[in-house]
Order: C-alpha cells, then structure tokens, then sequence
C-alpha cells in the first residue's frame, strides 16, 4: 500500500469505506435508511471544498483502503455546510422514521461556526477512516503527517479531530499520533495537534 493524494476516480471507494467505519470504526451498513448519509456528512463536503486536503491509502491495484479529509478554517467550514451543502440535501434525508438517521439529521442541523472552542488555537479539523486491513499498520500516522504538510504550508497553526466517546479506537490512536486531548462537550472526545511544533509541518 502507499499514500497518494485524493483523486475523483476515488469517490466510490471512498465513499465504502466512510460507511464501512462510520459505527464508531466499525461497519455501520444498514444502520440507517440510507446509507450515504454518513458520506453527505462526513466526507464528500469536505472533498467537494478541500479536495487538496484529501490524502487516500490504496493497495497495488489502485484500490483506496482509507483516507483523511480535512478543511483548513472550521470556522469557515461550517458556516459553508450549514448554508450551502446541508440545505439542498436535508429533505432526501430529514423524512426517515429511522432514529438512528433522525439523529444524525439533527446533529446536522446543529453544525455551525463558533461551536468548538478550541478552533481558535486549532482552526483546522480533520475525519479519517481506514478499513480493518490497513489499521495498525501506520498508514494512519502517514495519512496525518501528509495532512500537516499541507496545512503547515498554509500556516495553519493546529488541526483537531472528535468522535464519540465511545469510540476506543479514536482514543488510543490519536495521542499514539501526537495529539493531546482538549476539553469538548459530553458524550464526544477531541483530540489537538500543534502543527507549529510539530517536525512534519516544516
């Protein structure tokens, strides 16, 4: 395997592999109505925004096994999804019965600038997510250090990530990969990387 930055040929697979880890790190197909939900949040507003901040894993084949994606001005980030990208696409979604999708729904809804405290010391934030057989194996650290390459050469000065508190895979990775754990709401942990000290952005 080897790290490559995001191509668009790589959308399908990027796509199976945001809902093949979105439980948590675990498989969450059919955990919802509608499956792709999990990509409208958490990965194509990203690609569609920052597609020079998307790094993919791939096999021999030219297969991706995982990817980080990340947008340099949360701040930013948000208030665009909030006002563009979510508006259009809410209905598809909004009408399930399903809670699971109900929820996600609204925590969509909630996005907005201004809601996580540390953005002004770690603007930028990141989402990774890599399938069972390319875990464990360092692409993940890869996959961070490629990222704060890019953002260090905008003079990003921090990257931040959350996820659930239930969530132990997130817990043990990101201090493993240099972040340091910031205060965040309850129910989810948030984890920051000081891209000023740290030797890959230079």
């Amino acid at each position: 395997m080897t790290v490559r930055p995001y191509d668009p040929s790589d959308l399908d697979d990027l796509v199976e592999v945001c809902i093949g880890t979105a439980d948590n790190g675990s498989d969450a197909t059919g955990l919802l109505d509608d499956d792709l939900l999990w990509a409208e949040l958490y990965l194509l507003p990203y690609l569609e925004r920052h597609p020079d901040l998307a790094f993919v894993v791939e096999d021999d084949g030219g297969r991706a096994h995982g990817y980080i994606v990340a947008t340099d001005d949360t701040d930013a980030f948000e208030a665009w999804f909030r006002d563009e990208w979510w508006p259009p696409r809410r209905a598809a979604y909004a009408a399930s019965r399903d809670q699971n999708q109900a929820d996600l729904v609204a925590s969509a809804d909630s996005r907005a600038p201004g809601v996580w405290a540390h953005e002004g010391t770690h603007p930028a934030h990141l989402h990774i997510d890599l399938l069972p057989d390319a875990q464990g194996k360092g692409w993940g650290t890869t996959l961070i250090s490629y990222l704060a390459v890019a953002l260090g050469h905008r003079g990003v000065p921090g990257v931040h990530a959350v996820a659930s508190a239930e969530n132990v895979g997130a817990a043990a990775f990101y201090p493993k990969a240099g972040f340091e754990e910031l205060t965040a709401p309850q129910g989810s942990r948030a984890f920051g990387l000081d891209l000023q000290r740290d030797p890959a952005s230079t």
